[in-house]
Order: structure tokens, then sequence, then C-alpha cells
């Protein structure tokens, strides 16, 4: 018990003294403190005594497209940590090829009386689909948050990048290191980030090296899939077109663009340099 105290005091950044307080449930500790000395426990693997096992506020359903991305898996234990904190009891809902559907899921998880539910890069990111699931979601009372790809036809609280922002910092820094052929390798068009992403990238290749924007749509942008080997695709596409460095937008196309260049540097050699943003879609 002694070593226990003295870990948990050392993790929190208090006394033993203050942690004993804590685990036994006694006044007189600050509510940060005492979130601290619980955040030490967690952290360190130790079981929270019953007393001070916080009671759910209830599930929240988080929906993703995938977990091979490794965004996904990244969003998904940030947010999961975030829910926890605010002591709701995160449910993870994955989409996968030939399973549930995004629908389905989202009735599995209203079935089950979830709070909220949290949506990222779902279908509300894709131009072509309905967007009238979510309007009747939100007529039976339950409330959502939607990640990446914010579109005006959806009134709900959006987490969205700034696409266009983003492909401005990748165009400039490339063409601070000296290359004046770019290439753009994304998933397909349908998507809003990808669509937002075409209009920063061709902005920015405009501005910057004056190039029109027809010969940046015609030749700098290939579309692919979201995967390591659509990177590989793309990036190959792209240096038979002359292109010495690639913007990709995922990191899994970002890994098979890397892939594509090493495996054929020696036509390109000293020339090739690969920028990737990380926005899943």
């Amino acid at each position: 018990m002694t070593t226990r105290l003295a870990d948990i005091a050392a993790q929190a950044g208090v006394s033993e003294a203050t942690v004993s307080r804590v685990l036994n449930g006694k006044p007189g500790v600050a509510a940060t403190t005492r979130q601290s000395v619980l955040a030490a426990l967690d952290v360190l693997g130790y079981e929270r005594p019953v007393r001070l096992r916080q009671r759910s506020e209830g599930l929240v359903g988080l929906i993703t497209p995938e977990l091979e991305n490794p965004i996904f898996p990244a969003l998904a234990q940030v947010i999961g940590q975030a829910l926890t904190r605010q002591g709701y009891t995160p449910v993870l809902a994955t989409q996968t090829p030939g399973g549930s559907t995004e629908d389905e899921l989202t009735e599995m998880l209203v079935d089950r009386g979830v709070a909220g539910i949290i949506y990222v890069s779902g279908l509300h990111a894709d131009t072509t689909a309905d967007m009238q699931r979510y309007e009747r979601l939100r007529a039976r009372g339950v409330p959502f948050v939607l990640v990446d790809g914010f579109s005006p036809r959806v009134q709900a609280p959006f987490i969205s990048p700034d696409d266009r922002a983003a492909m401005t910092l990748a165009v400039t820094h490339l063409v601070s290191l000296g290359h004046t052929r770019i290439g753009l390798a994304l998933g397909p068009k349908r998507f809003v980030p990808v669509q937002r992403k075409i209009e920063g990238f061709v902005r920015a290749v405009r501005d910057q090296l004056g190039l029109a924007a027809q010969t940046v749509e015609g030749e700098l942008i290939q579309h692919s899939l979201y995967t390591l080997e659509g990177g590989q695709a793309a990036a190959a596409a792209l240096i038979e077109r002359g292109c010495t460095a690639v913007v990709c937008a995922s990191d899994m196309m970002a890994l098979g663009a890397i892939r594509t260049a090493g495996s054929g540097a020696w036509r390109y050699p000293g020339t090739c340099r690969w920028s990737a943003s990380t926005t899943p879609r």
C-alpha cells in the first residue's frame, strides 16, 4: 500500500497524505486535485475504489468508417478519453466492407439508448449521400456531432479541418524546397474534403507557380483509394507525369507513395519529396 501511495502521489504531483484522503473519500481536497489523483490511478493501472467509481452519464456512440487508417484509431482514443472524463461511456462502432452500414450502426446505437452519436468521416462527407438521414435522427431527439467534411447541408455541430489552408501550407513548403512540378494524390472526388483539397491545391499552385487551373487539374491531380495501394498507384502516375513532389491526402496514401518513390527512386535521383496531409478524407 505504501508503495502504491508513493507511485500515485508522484504521478499526480501531490503528497501521499492527499492521495490517502482522496482514496478514503475524505473532504478537504480540491476538485482539481481529486481529479488528478483519480487520473493517476487510471494511468498507473490501479483499480479505483468502489466508492470512487464514476457513475456513467450514459453511452455515446462513435461511428468510424474503418480502423486500418491510423488516423481513425487515434481519433477514437482521444474522443473516448474526452467522453470518459465527462462521465460518459464511449461505444465504438466501426464499418467494415460487407458488414454493417452507417445507418445500421446508427439504429443499433439508438436502440441501446445512447445519449448521443459522433460520426467521424461519415456519409455527411459524401456529396452523393442523402443528408435527410441526419434530419430524421434529429427528429428522434438524438444529439449528434460530425467530424470532418463540413457541409452546410447538415445543421449540426461540426469539427472539421480547413482543407484549403492545408493545401496552401503543403504547396508553399514544397515550393520553398525548389519544386515546380508538384502532384496531389487523393481519394474519390465525391467527398467534400477531396473537393476542398483540390480547390486549395489548384489555387496555391496557380498563385505560386503560375500554372493554369486546367493544367493543374488535368496533369497534377490523381484520384485513387485511401489505401496504401491507392497511394502507390497515384504516386506512380504522378511520377510518370514528371512530378518531383507529391502531396498525399492521408497517411496511408503517403506510405504507399513513399513505397513507390523508394522502388523507383533511381529514375529521379535526389528529386522526390513527399508531403502528407493527415486529414482522413
